[in-house]
């Protein structure tokens, strides 16, 4: 029978090694963990490596490296899809406005001519039509458009003068509706690095949308850390419809003069510069809150 000192420094070298094994197992699984999150959070070629010799951890990076390999796959697909998408519905967008200017130029002329009440009422709906199909198209360019740019320019704008700017040039707009309108801007000038022309497209859309939609008034506030928010009352609205409000050619009913774009083409620049975009509806209010 062996001396009980050799039993116990036996024993304690089994543990001891154990206890080295799963130390070095609990370090692999968590690098496997924090490799997994960097390569899901990066657009990256690079797979799983681990320091364990362990062959049931060698085994599950190698799956995992499998998965990476048809994620990635997949997403240059789906990237690829969309980049093609979006250049086709470009380039139809862009050919229908030729014909588009040509109907409307015979329709110009027609609309000189002498006709029975009953030809006018016919023209005018013809005119009616072929102004929103324009509009949609003129939409789709301009979505397509922004959704194929991957990155934005950026330069130092004063984001409360941008605004005061896109208010001012739907004075008009509000001023024929009728809506009384309110602004509050900080008294300090708001600067972030933004693109222009992307901050105007979604000032401009969002306010356009609020008119279309107010039932009688537009506020507008903007604080000091850039959180902007357009409310108006809108009862024809509820929260159903205001969740969708962002969605690709989804359209209110009432509002027949929408292409369903504006709003998403807002929310596609306001992302693509780092913002975001959200619609929320609280006792009969419409509100579109943007954080830059």
């Amino acid at each position: 029978m062996e001396p009980l000192w050799i039993v116990v420094a036996l024993m304690t070298l089994v543990i001891l090694g154990l206890a080295v094994k799963i130390y070095l197992m609990k370090k692999s699984a968590v690098e496997i963990a924090d490799a997994f999150a960097l390569r899901l959070r990066e657009d990256t070629n690079t797979l799983i490596d681990i320091s364990s010799r362990d062959p049931g951890l060698l085994r599950l990076a190698a799956d995992i490296n499998d998965r990476l390999r048809l994620l990635r796959t997949e997403r240059l697909r789906l990237e690829r899809g969309g980049a093609e998408l979006s250049e086709a519905i470009t380039a139809v967008s862009h050919d229908l406005r030729t014909p588009l200017t040509a109907i409307m130029g015979y329709l110009e002329l027609l609309d000189r001519e002498e006709k029975s009440e009953a030809v006018s009422r016919g023209l005018a709906r013809i005119w009616e039509r072929t102004e929103a199909l324009r509009t949609l198209t003129d939409e789709l360019f301009s979505y397509s458009l922004a959704a194929s740019v991957r990155e934005l320019k950026s330069e130092p704008l004063d984001v409360g003068r941008c605004l005061e700017e896109s208010l001012l040039s739907f004075y008009g707009a509000v001023s024929r509706r009728g809506l009384d309108m309110e602004v509050e801007l900080p008294k300090v000038p708001v600067m972030r690095g933004l693109d222009p022309e992307a901050l105007g497209r979604v000032f401009s859309n969002v306010i356009s949308n609020a008119v279309k939609y107010s039932d009688g008034d537009l506020k507008v506030t903007m604080t000091a850390d850039c959180l902007i928010t357009f409310s108006n009352s809108a009862k024809e609205l509820n929260a159903v419809t205001v969740g969708r409000l962002f969605d690709r050619f989804y359209t209110v009913a009432a509002n027949r003069g929408s292409t369903g774009l504006g709003l998403s083409i807002a929310k596609l620049l306001t992302e693509k510069m780092g913002g975001s975009v959200a619609a929320d509806f609280r006792d009969g209010r419409l509100y579109i809150i943007i954080k830059l």
